[in-house]
């Protein structure tokens, strides 16, 4: 598909890829699956990748090996145990790490309530040598990890507010009961998700449509924190046409 030109990205180093909402995992695990199976993967929660999973997840009983691949997830939220179904601890396990037959000693999760707690979790992805590929979603203000609006391009894992619409959009997820969701997180930095040697987004729907159009297209800049991504060597955003769309 031949992007409109308002949605040719400004960065040189960025490919678009635009195809049907049902490819989008099969092509972003086109990319993904290089570095199986032992990279280090950087993973991203929420609905956005799920479809990328599903497609490692049937490669990997086409004979993709998976179990070597070490995880490191993009953010946690403050106040859930890690067994709590909610978490994104329990997210990782069930959904990317025991389908791919990935060891629990593979995979970390940031845990915590401090910035202290981000620095060690800092220190864990430098001890791995550092994150090959980095799947990310965009939030609908431009968020990315849970580097809310206001976030620079210098922040590390650390604790963060979350905006109310981040909120309000993940209620979902806690029976739409917004006094549930957590007012907190623990994320890495965008210096943390640009330090990754490649970076995946992957988006679909309308609803991202303004903030990824904003993302690839204006200048960078801290109030649309995925702007940043245009600074990165590396980066392919697989997206569906209806997240692509001038008219959002």
């Amino acid at each position: 598909m031949t992007l409109p030109p308002t949605l040719v990205p400004v960065s040189s180093t960025t490919r678009v890829i635009a195809c049907a909402t049902d490819e989008i995992g099969e092509v972003a695990a086109d990319v993904v699956a290089s570095v199986a199976p032992d990279g280090v993967l950087g993973v991203a929660t929420g609905s956005s990748p799920l479809a990328l999973y599903a497609a490692l997840i049937r490669r990997r009983a086409e004979g993709l090996r998976t179990e070597g691949l070490r995880l490191f997830a993009l953010d946690e939220y403050v106040g859930l145990r890690t067994d709590d179904p909610r978490s994104y601890a329990a997210y990782v396990r069930s959904v990317i790490a025991e389908p791919l037959g990935i060891p629990v000693e593979n995979v970390r999760v940031p845990h915590g309530s401090t910035d202290t707690d981000g620095a060690a979790y800092e220190r864990l992805i430098a001890d791995a040598g550092g994150v090959d590929v980095q799947i990310v979603g965009i939030g609908r203000n431009g968020h990315i990890g849970f580097n809310e609006p206001g976030s620079d391009a210098e922040t590390r894992t650390r604790v963060v507010a979350l905006d109310e619409s981040t909120r309000r959009a993940n209620a979902e997820h806690f029976d739409d009961d917004l006094t549930q969701v957590p007012t907190h997180a623990l994320t890495q930095g965008v210096a943390t998700i640009l330090s990754a040697r490649r970076i995946v987004l992957v988006a679909a729907g309308s609803a991202k449509a303004a903030a990824l159009r904003a993302a690839l297209t204006c200048p960078v800049t801290a109030d649309n924190p995925a702007s940043f991504l245009q600074r990165h060597p590396d980066v392919t955003v697989v997206a569906d046409h209806d997240a692509l769309r001038e008219d959002r």
